[in-house]
């Protein structure tokens, strides 16, 4: 049986389809419908009007459903998939407690962060040796939905959709019924990502997202959010007089950063330092790595190769004593 409509909602869809048909009803239609008026046939009633344009006002607005009043970027459901695809492709999140910061001292903080983001040069080389990017305009700075965002972040490490494929009649997206059974279920471990970031997003939380990892961009962030000399040095004075404006500066002091999110990996504010402080960014790591691994490798060798030598030289000599001893006897023998 078809879905009943209710009697205010199916007047409202008729009325706005009379407003719709009348006005584009064309004059042949009503001459030959006026003309046509007297006659009657027993078959079924045909409607000139074609299906195709019976349609709905765009500003249409069902009574069953009325508008929401928020925007559709500050609804619960967006904000959720919002947080739920920013934590799933960012690689590197920064979190930060703020404290009654107004708009004008977000405005300075982000103004002064652009500033210091578009100072950092591009890269010779891009990820796995492609074309260089330029990340320097995807690094935003915003304010996070602490509820929100700790159930979102729940989804993200507890909810696998390929997990319940199969199950029957079992949506797999993040707003479903079977995400937040999973979640509410799941046991959180403490050595967990989620168990060792969970205790910190308490309170206002900000959060400033990378779309890639970068440590020098990373240093340019934490030189001006959280300088701490003389590794990641505030900028001076000269070069960057906005930096000391009694706005920007009393709203720096109300962020502290509590740690971070590297690689699906917790990181103190020490860690984040660390990983902010590599030379040559990815390369430079690689570099270091591949120079650890040859010299580990050479000291194997090496090792390896004095044990052999030493023996060698061992067995040598005591052939060398045989020798001679044998030689020894054997002239004796002879004299004799």
């Amino acid at each position: 049986m078809p879905p009943r409509i209710n009697c205010s909602a199916r007047s409202s869809v008729c009325r706005a389809l009379q407003r719709t048909t009348s006005s584009q009803k064309p004059a042949t239609i009503l001459y030959q419908s006026s003309k046509t008026a007297s006659r009657h046939y027993a078959t079924a009633s045909v409607s000139p009007i074609p299906m195709g344009s019976l349609r709905l006002p765009e500003d249409y607005i069902p009574p069953t459903q009325p508008p929401s009043a928020r925007r559709p970027d500050q609804r619960k459901s967006q904000l959720l998939r919002t947080y739920t695809a920013m934590l799933r492709s960012a690689p590197l999140i920064l979190f930060f407690q703020h404290n009654n910061l107004t708009a004008v001292e977000w405005a300075t903080i982000r103004r002064e962060l652009r500033a210091a983001l578009a100072k950092v040069p591009t890269p010779a080389v891009g990820p796995n040796g492609g074309a260089p990017v330029d990340i320097s305009s995807s690094i935003e700075l915003q304010v996070l939905r602490t509820r929100m965002f700790n159930v979102a972040f729940k989804i993200v490490e507890f909810f696998d959709p390929e997990t319940q494929s199969g199950k029957s009649n079992a949506y797999k997206h993040d707003l479903s019924a079977t995400a937040y059974e999973t979640i509410s279920k799941a046991t959180i471990d403490e050595n967990s990502t989620y168990g060792q970031i969970s205790p910190l997003l308490v309170g206002p939380v900000a959060a400033v997202t990378f779309p890639a990892v970068s440590p020098a961009h990373l240093a340019a962030v934490l030189s001006v959010l959280a300088p701490s000399p003389p590794a990641f040095p505030a900028p001076s004075r000269k070069k960057n007089p906005g930096y000391y404006d009694p706005t920007a500066q009393s709203g720096l002091q109300k962020l502290l950063m509590v740690g971070g999110r590297i690689e699906n990996k917790v990181f103190d504010h020490e860690g984040v330092k660390w990983v902010g402080g590599i030379e040559g960014g990815i390369e430079g790591l690689r570099a270091q790595l591949v120079a650890m691994l040859q010299s580990a490798g050479l000291g194997l060798t090496t090792a390896l190769e004095g044990h052999s030598k030493g023996l060698w030289l061992t067995l040598e000599s005591r052939r060398t004593q045989l020798e001679e001893g044998s030689g020894g006897a054997k002239k004796e023998e002879t004299s004799a």
